[in-house]
């Protein structure tokens, strides 16, 4: 069994917009590879039955951070490497991908921190 891990010191780094924000929590990417059906008139079974996709889909990642009304999103950027740093008292481990930001929203309220969020597009896989 493994043991349980802090995320604190987990990084995002983009390599071509140097975009860079304090990270309150970074969620994916979740991967996806698709079911074909392969299920016919004359399938044995009583079940359907499934083959794997050749391609997988690398997902997305949502990020939560301090949001800084001078921060430059690369929202209307190009496809970039995108380096995620999982730090922890246990080591690290680096997942880079080629990505994009697909969504940004700042967020304020009044006696509150302000946040922002955005989703980054994978495209390919991680190395």
């Amino acid at each position: 069994m493994a043991d349980a891990v802090d995320g604190y010191g987990t990084t995002i780094t983009f390599g071509t917009s140097s975009f860079s924000a304090n990270l309150l929590s970074i969620d994916g990417p979740g991967l996806e590879r698709a079911a074909i059906n392969s299920s016919h008139m004359a399938t044995a079974s009583s079940y359907m039955t499934y083959i794997p996709a050749a391609l997988a889909d690398g997902g997305t990642i949502d990020i939560e951070f301090e949001f800084n009304g001078a921060d430059s999103p690369p929202i209307t950027g190009a496809t970039e490497t995108v380096t995620i740093d999982w730090a922890s008292t246990l080591g690290s481990g680096s997942w880079a991908f080629s990505g994009f930001m697909t969504n940004y929203s700042p967020s304020a309220s009044v006696g509150e921190r302000m946040t922002a969020t955005a989703t980054i597009k994978c495209t390919g896989p991680k190395s």
